[in-house]
């Protein structure tokens, strides 16, 4: 094969023919339809790992990497806790005591968990807990989201009333458990169904108002920076009676169904560039077809089947690796765009944040350059053997 006859062919056909317009504007659609195609994926997917990352972030608030938990009443203790420090210390561990509550102000009346923590630890734990806890908790302090001191309409100071669970006697009756709160702080994580339903007090006034043993907890939260491997290693660590849950077992299902979603995106997204590769097969076909008598007397003279078809491959390869790119280009600036301007804008009390997050996966980037080659080249191949197969001898013949 001749690479020099076939370059000058390839460059010979790539120009504008003025007796064929269509020909050339078929080209430029393709082109643009897979430059396009790969400027959404990449956005898209952007997007797509953007938000899950978001979601992931924020859940950790609710939803600690790690949480252990009694299978047995008092199987999380202080020795339990003593013991899990001493030998994982490269984790960061915060017991907590929970139970439901109602919180009232006025004609509002708003339910939610609260939890008996010890602040020191809870803050190395929670950093939305560690911007709110500027003070150490008075008696009878709390701590609640911003978005639940506003729908009752108090600040820092003043005083909020708590309903517990627990019952006591009232007269021939019985009556919730109540007791006055002082508001300490204020948190706010951009998650509302945390923001409203979470409150956060101290051990001490936890285990005074509903009697509760001290060093016995409801569970423990722990940070790590590689959940799903320390997860076996602390639970090989666990007497029996005690169990300990990943965050993503606790939101298994919302994750699988991010990911499917973000499956199903791909492969519509990939039908755009399937549909513009439809332009190559027609673009090269047309050619084909105008160029038969050329084709015929290049065969006739000497030309090669196989220079042939590098000929007309390369031709559609130039067309799809050139939309690839500049695709690329197109949208890996778009992403940079949207990240440094504010061109679109969340409500940020439904999905956390008021930017678009945006934060595109090596693996997704490759499988969008493989999936668009990929396409690409089957859309070459077939017109390319096309004109690899005319007969030079009854195209002249007709000629």
């Amino acid at each position: 094969m001749n690479p020099r006859f076939v370059g000058t062919m390839v460059r010979r056909y790539l120009r504008f023919d003025s007796e064929h317009p269509f020909i050339f504007l078929s080209a430029i659609l393709a082109f643009l339809g897979i430059a396009i195609g790969v400027t959404v994926l990449i956005i898209a997917m952007g997007i797509m790992n953007g938000m899950e990352k978001e979601f992931e972030k924020r859940l950790f608030v609710m939803n600690y990497p790690l949480t252990i938990y009694p299978k047995i009443p008092g199987a999380v203790n202080d020795n339990l806790l003593s013991d899990l420090e001493e030998k994982f210390i490269d984790l960061k561990f915060s017991p907590y005591m929970q139970t439901q509550v109602l919180v009232r102000k006025g004609s509002v009346l708003k339910g939610g968990l609260m939890f008996g923590i010890d602040p020191l630890r809870e803050k190395e734990v929670n950093e939305v807990f560690a911007k709110a806890y500027t003070r150490p908790l008075g008696k009878f302090g709390v701590i609640i989201g911003r978005p639940l001191a506003d729908s009752l309409g108090v600040r820092v100071g003043d005083k909020v009333t708590f309903l517990f669970s627990k019952m006591e006697p009232a007269g021939l009756s019985l009556m919730p458990l109540t007791k006055r709160f002082r508001v300490e702080g204020l948190f706010r994580s951009g998650l509302n169904a945390y923001d409203e339903s979470y409150y956060y007090t101290t051990f001490a006034n936890f285990e005074k108002i509903l009697k509760r043993e001290p060093g016995q907890y409801d569970g423990i939260h722990i940070v790590s920076s590689h959940p799903m491997d320390d997860i076996e290693l602390v639970r090989s660590e666990l007497p029996i009676g005690v169990g300990i849950v990943g965050w993503w077992q606790q939101n298994g299902n919302f994750f699988a169904a991010m990911q499917m979603e973000k499956h199903a995106l791909f492969i519509v997204l990939m039908l755009i560039i399937l549909i513009a590769s439809l332009n190559i097969v027609s673009s090269l076909l047309m050619t084909v077809m105008n160029r038969r008598s050329e084709v015929a007397l290049l065969l006739s003279l000497g030309a090669s089947k196989r220079e042939i078809l590098h000929i007309f491959f390369r031709l559609g390869l130039i067309i799809g690796i050139g939309g690839i790119s500049v695709g690329v280009i197109m949208g890996l600036g778009g992403m940079e765009l949207l990240k440094h301007f504010d061109i679109v804008t969340l409500p940020e009390d439904v999905y956390g944040t008021s930017h678009l997050p945006l934060d595109l996966d090596w693996r997704d980037f490759i499988g969008i350059l493989v999936g668009a080659f990929a396409i690409t080249l089957l859309s070459s191949l077939y017109p390319a053997k096309k004109a690899a197969q005319i007969d030079p001898l009854k195209v002249l013949r007709n000629e």
